[in-house]
């Protein structure tokens, strides 16, 4: 029977312990793969963490429609007493802009840092401090309200501090997945994984919407309470490698049948019956002690010197083949995806005459596509092994469907559904793929020699080079809208779709090759 040495460092999370003695003291008649249960919880537990992370980040693009607009619709001595200053003048597009760019270069400088970070750290720490941190930094935003503040300064110092705690939960949710899902139908299973990107951008406009016209500040302390709780579940439950929970010390006893097996006799090490996990699952675990000990959370948040594992480090990830090529495609596509976050609400009320909850209502037809087109890039990527090809198909399909959006959004309503939810899946598949299987494959690259600890540097080069684009693309729509109009922000969208399918030509022909 295989078994697997483990040193009994506690390092099970409470909330997993406290279940551990519940299945001990009412043992079931039925045998309970426990690996199934905490890899499903794991698969659960980091989708519920990224939507309370892009939830918290959407109110402001919700919010923007009452921060200033048109008061004269309503009889008063001051033009501007429905206004928000200091974003009652009349560049205010470029306010929100600076807003904007703020949290995402902020978010994209501190990423290239978090990946590296969280090499050396407790995952399930690391993510649960971010998780707090960035639900206080929402919070922060709302208050603005509450207590009268008025400060530009201080509403770009809340943006700096939001975005560099975002970055926490990119690297350590998509590390939990890597540790736990092979390469098996990879693309299909982080397709779905990944629509908690549109699922929390659908919460937060809700939740923003549902008091953006009565009080804008509860439009985010509502999503700032939403990422805390998140947190602190992470805290309690989350199992960030296999190597936690098969080999600490709740398996010390293990209950099979019902009845439960002697421990170990050395006070050192124990010999783990792994008779209930698949070949496939204990490919997953680590194969000596000392990486057992690495992996393991018991240790502080810094895990300890000289293991056998070294970190890559950022020169090594970058010279994996296609990180380069992925990452400046994603530049492309997250600047496409994030003018859209940002900006759609905005330009839904600009362009009819919803109000600005109708408006945000309406914009998560876009999210509810970009589920749709996360899943289908998985399917396909898996179904034909190229995910390349899949990336350049869905982004030279999204050009035209951006231009017909922009023409005929305003004829009617289901229109616009119909024209948001199909450019949402089309703009958001390829980054869909590229932020989740694709930085997963990179991570695990056979030029790595099976290095697990690359996965959070490649992700952190890949979603941190993406994020550069998501900052930039928000601050030229700003400006572009001002200076020319919403049209020109749409011929921009579309230019960078063309330069997004440039970046992975070689990598198209490389997949088009293989084939013969």
């Amino acid at each position: 029977m295989p078994t697997v040495m483990s040193s009994t460092t506690n390092s099970v999370p409470y909330g997993i312990q406290i279940l551990q003695k519940l299945f001990d003291k009412f043992p079931s008649n039925h045998n309970i793969n426990r690996t199934n249960l905490y890899k499903y919880s794991v698969l659960i537990l980091t989708f519920i963490t990224y939507a309370a992370y892009h939830a918290s980040r959407k109110p402001i693009s919700v919010v923007k429609t009452v921060l200033y607009q048109n008061c004269s619709t309503v009889n008063h001595t001051d033009p501007d007493w429905c206004n928000w200053a200091p974003f009652n003048a009349e560049n205010h597009n470029a306010l929100f802009g600076t807003l904007d760019s703020a949290f995402l270069f902020a978010y994209a400088i501190a990423m290239f840092f978090s990946g590296l970070i969280a090499e050396h750290v407790n995952i399930r720490i690391f993510l649960t401090l971010g998780m707090i941190l960035s639900g206080t930094a929402c919070s922060m935003f709302g208050f603005a309200r509450i207590y009268n503040i008025h400060s530009i300064t201080y509403f770009i110092a809340v943006q700096i501090f939001g975005g560099i705690c975002q970055t926490t939960g990119w690297p350590g949710v998509v590390t939990a997945m890597g540790n736990w899902f092979g390469k098996g139908n990879r693309g299909f299973i982080f397709g779905i994984w990944n629509s908690h990107t549109s699922i929390g951008n659908i919460i937060g406009t809700l939740l923003a919407g549902s008091f953006v016209e009565t009080n804008w500040g509860l439009s985010f302390i509502v999503p700032g309470i939403f990422i805390i709780v998140s947190g602190i579940l992470n805290f309690l439950f989350l199992v960030v490698h296999p190597s936690d929970v098969n080999g600490g010390s709740h398996l010390n006893q293990n209950t099979q049948n019902g009845r439960k097996k002697k421990p170990s006799t050395s006070p050192q090490e124990v010999s783990i019956p792994l008779g209930d996990i698949s070949s496939k699952e204990l490919s997953l675990l680590p194969s000596n002690k000392d990486e057992v000990k690495e992996k393991t959370e018991g240790s502080p948040i810094l895990s300890p010197h000289g293991s056998q594992q070294k970190a890559v480090g950022f020169i090594g990830a970058i010279k994996i083949p296609g990180v380069i090529e992925f990452s400046m495609c994603l530049f492309f596509a997250k600047l496409v995806s994030y003018t859209f976050l940002y900006w759609l609400p905005n330009y839904i009320k600009y362009s009819s005459t919803y109000s600005p909850s109708e408006s945000a209502d309406l914009s998560t037809f876009f999210d509810v596509g970009g589920i749709f087109g996360g899943i289908a890039a998985g399917i396909f990527s898996d179904m034909f092994g190229k995910s390349a090809c899949t990336c350049a198909v869905m982004l030279f399909l999204a050009i035209p469907s951006l231009y017909t959006y922009n023409l005929l959004s305003s004829v009617n309503v289901y229109i616009n559904i119909a024209m948001l939810a199909l450019a949402g899946g089309l703009v958001n598949g390829p980054y869909a793929l590229i932020t989740t299987a694709v930085s997963a494959e990179l991570g695990t690259h056979s030029s790595l020699k099976g290095n697990a600890k690359a996965l959070s540097t490649v992700t952190s080069i890949i979603d941190g080079t993406g994020s550069i684009g998501a900052a930039v693309g928000p601050l030229l729509a700003a400006y572009i809208s001002n200076g020319f109009g919403w049209t020109s922000v749409f011929y921009m969208l579309m230019g960078s779709n063309v330069l997004a399918i440039l970046l992975l030509t070689r990598l198209v022909k490389r997949e088009i090759y293989n084939v013969g």
